[in-house]
């Protein structure tokens, strides 16, 4: 196996790669949310691909959630006042002792 006679130089071993270069990725903005993103990709932001909505978002999930913690918190306040309600008419029903 063949081995280096001596160590390559920094620069020339960087001057391997300097000639790849790099081209300016193209990118575009969504249409929806404005964001820029890469082109044929989903918006990160809104979720939408071509005008469609393809992908749940933090934003989404973020709604989602606070509709299901609002319909949970009326659900236990309705129990709430069944509870109260049956807890007084109970109350009523017996008479005190005299």
């Amino acid at each position: 196996m063949p081995c280096p006679k001596r160590k390559a130089s920094r620069s020339r071993r960087n001057s391997r790669s300097a000639n790849k270069g790099l081209d300016v990725q193209t990118f575009t903005f969504c249409p929806n949310s404005g964001t820029p993103i890469m082109p044929h990709t989903v918006c990160l932001e809104s979720g939408y691909y071509k005008g469609v909505k393809v992908m749940e978002t933090k934003a989404d999930r973020k709604i989602k959630r606070a509709q299901k913690s609002q319909v949970t918190q009326a659900r236990q306040a309705a129990k709430m006042k069944t509870a109260q309600a049956a807890h007084a008419d109970s109350s009523m029903d017996v008479e005190p002792k005299a």
